[in-house]
C-alpha cells in the first residue's frame, strides 16, 4: 500500500510540473470538439401515422364458411418488409431523392442512406404504424415520408393471398377423380354382398366370437336337458311307487282329509307369514301378500275334499278312491316329458349350427379381411371427397369475398408532418462528450510530458531507477523571491483553469438556449 501510494504521489507531482502543458492540450481539443460539434448538420424529423382496420364485417358472418386469411399477420409481415430495394427505388423517384444523382455508385449509396433512415414503428394491440424519415432538408424529409405513406396504403395484400381460381380449378379435378374412384368402391363392395348374402360379414360379431357363444348355449341346453332327465327319471320312481286309489274314509271330517300338496305348501307359507311378522306389521305388503295365498290355498283344499266327497257319495259301494297325489305326479311327469322332447331338439339344433360354423370358420377370415379393406377403401375414399367437395365451396365463396373488397383499411390518421426543432444531433450530450475528452487530453499531456522529461523529486526514486546508493540530500532553500514567484504561477493557473471551464460552461448554455429556440 504504502510503494502504491508513493507511486501516485511521485505521478502527480510530476504531472503538476507540466500543468501548463495539460491545460494548453485541454484547451486546444476542447476547441476542436467544439468547431466539430457545430459543424454537425442537424437532421429534421418528418412522420406520419397509418391505422390499419382488419375488423371487417364479412370476417364474422363468414367464419367457418370461407377461408379466413390471417390479415393481421399480412400486414405486419407487410410492415416488415415494406422497406426493401424496389420500394425504396420506387421511393427516391417518387421523392426526386435522385436528381443530383451522377453515377451508380452514387445511387447505391443514397439507396443504403435512405434505407437505414427510414423506420417504421408498429404496436401490435392497435394495428398503428408510425413512418418516420429524418434529414437535413426539412422538405426533403417530407416527401419521403409522404411517398412511403403512399407505397404503405397502396399496397396489394391481394397478391399474398391464395389464388382462389386456380385451387378451385385443381379442386374440382380432384373431386373427379375421387368421384370415380367413389364409384368403383361401392360396386366392388354391393357386389360383394350380393356374393355373400347368407353369410354376415362385418356385421355383428367375428366367426370366432359366434362359435364361442354357440358353444357356451349348447353345453347350456345340454346341461338343462341333463336336469330335466333326470327330473323326468325322479318323478318317474315317485309315480312307480304311489298308488293310484287310496282306502275311502270314514269319518267325514275335513280336518281328517288330507290333502298332501297343498297342505304343505300352506305349512311353508304359515311358517314365512310367521317369520315376517317378527320383523313387520300385519300392514306390511309381504304380510298381505302371504296371507292372500294361504286364504286361495285353503279355499283350493276345501274344493279338493269337496270334490272327493262327491265321488264318494256317488259311488258309496267302493271303499277306494283315486290317489290325487297319483294324479298330480302323473300331471308332472308328463309335462317333464314334453320339456325333455324340446330341450333335445333344442340341443339337436344348436349342435347343428355349431357344426355348421365349424364348417365356414376357414373361409371367414378371407371374407372377413376382404370386407374389411374394401369398407375402408370406401370410407377412406368417401371422406376425402367429402372434404374436397366442402373446400370447393370455402374457396369460391373465399374468391367472391375477395371480389367485393378487401380485409384490411388503410387510414392515414396523422398526414406527413416536420417537426419545427431539429431532432439530431444533441449538442450539448456531444459538447458535454467533447470538454470530457478534453479534460482527460489535458491529464495525457501532463502525463506525456512528466515521461519525456523525468524529474527526481526525492532520493528513493532516484535510488530506485539508478539502483545506486545514495549517499546524501541537499535541501533547495528558496528564498522569498522564488516563493512569491511560485505562488503568482499557481495563481495565473487556477485563474486560467477557472477561464477555460467557464468557457466551456458558457459555450453549454450558449447552445443549450439556442437548442430550445430551434436556432
Amino acid at each position: 500500500m504504502d510503494d502504491l501510494l508513493h507511486q501516485a504521489a511521485k505521478h502527480l507531482r510530476a504531472m503538476w510540473k507540466h500543468r501548463w502543458l495539460g491545460l494548453i492540450g485541454a484547451v486546444l481539443v476542447g476547441l476542436i470538439g467544439t468547431i466539430a460539434v457545430l459543424k454537425v448538420p442537424d437532421k429534421y424529423e418528418a412522420s406520419a401515422r397509418v391505422y390499419v382496420d382488419t375488423q371487417s364485417i364479412l370476417q364474422p358472418l363468414m367464419a367457418g364458411l370461407t377461408v379466413q386469411p390471417n390479415v393481421e399477420q399480412q400486414v405486419e409481415m407487410l410492415s416488415r418488409t415494406l422497406i426493401n430495394r424496389p420500394n425504396v427505388e420506387k421511393l427516391i423517384h417518387m421523392a426526386d431523392l435522385d436528381l443530383k444523382v451522377r453515377s451508380p455508385a452514387q445511387k447505391e449509396e443514397l439507396i443504403d442512406q435512405v434505407t437505414k433512415t427510414l423506420a417504421i414503428k408498429s404496436t401490435d394491440r392497435d394495428n398503428l404504424y408510425t413512418l418516420t424519415y429524418r434529414d437535413s432538408v426539412p422538405a426533403v424529409a417530407k416527401r419521403v415520408v409522404q411517398s412511403l405513406t403512399t407505397i404503405f396504403v397502396e399496397s396489394n395484400l391481394g397478391d399474398k393471398r391464395t389464388d382462389s381460381s386456380n385451387a378451385t380449378q385443381f379442386i374440382d379435378q380432384q373431386i373427379a377423380d375421387y368421384e370415380k374412384k367413389l364409384v368403383e368402391t361401392e360396386t366392388k363392395l354391393k357386389e360383394f354382398k350380393i356374393r355373400n348374402i347368407n353369410v354376415q360379414v362385418g356385421e355383428g360379431k367375428a366367426a370366432a366370437d359366434h362359435i364361442g357363444e354357440l358353444d357356451q348355449q349348447l353345453a347350456q341346453a345340454r346341461m338343462e336337458l341333463n336336469e330335466a332327465i333326470n327330473s323326468r327319471d325322479s318323478l318317474r320312481k315317485q309315480l312307480s311307487e304311489e298308488r293310484q286309489t287310496i282306502a275311502q274314509s270314514s269319518n267325514d271330517d275335513d280336518a281328517s282329509l288330507a290333502v298332501p300338496d297343498i297342505d304343505g305348501r300352506i305349512q311353508a307359507l304359515k311358517s314365512n307369514l310367521d317369520s315376517l311378522l317378527q320383523r313387520y306389521t300385519e300392514q306390511h305388503p309381504d304380510v298381505v301378500q302371504t296371507r292372500k295365498m294361504i286364504r286361495e290355498l285353503e279355499q283350493q283344499r276345501q274344493t279338493v275334499i269337496a270334490a272327493r266327497k262327491r265321488a264318494a257319495a256317488a259311488n258309496p259301494n267302493t271303499g277306494t278312491e283315486i290317489n290325487p297325489v297319483y294324479q298330480q305326479l302323473k300331471i308332472s311327469l308328463g309335462t317333464a316329458e314334453a320339456n325333455v322332447a324340446s330341450l333335445q331338439a333344442r340341443v339337436a339344433g344348436i349342435g347343428g349350427q355349431y357344426s355348421k360354423a365349424i364348417g365356414s370358420l376357414k373361409e371367414a377370415p378371407g371374407l372377413e379381411a376382404e370386407y374389411a379393406q374394401l369398407t375402408r377403401d370406401y370410407n377412406i375414399i368417401k371422406n376425402n371427397y367429402d372434404q374436397l367437395v366442402s373446400r370447393r365451396e370455402s374457396a369460391e365463396m373465399s374468391g367472391k369475398i375477395e371480389a367485393v373488397g378487401g380485409m384490411a383499411d388503410f387510414r392515414v390518421i396523422d398526414p406527413p408532418q416536420v417537426s419545427s426543432k431539429p431532432v439530431e444531433p444533441n449538442r450539448v450530450l456531444l459538447l458535454g462528450g467533447a470538454y470530457l475528452v478534453s479534460i482527460a487530453a489535458g491529464l495525457f499531456f501532463s502525463f506525456a510530458g512528466s515521461q519525456l522529461r523525468p524529474v527526481f523529486f526525492d532520493a528513493r526514486t532516484l535510488r530506485e531507477v539508478t539502483e545506486l546508493p545514495v549517499l546524501g540530500v541537499i535541501s533547495l532553500i528558496e528564498s522569498d523571491n522564488r516563493v512569491q514567484q511560485v505562488k503568482k504561477d499557481k495563481k495565473r493557473f487556477f485563474m486560467a483553469l477557472a477561464g477555460v471551464i467557464g468557457l466551456f460552461l458558457l459555450a453549454l448554455i450558449a447552445v443549450n438556449f439556442l437548442s430550445g429556440r430551434g436556432i
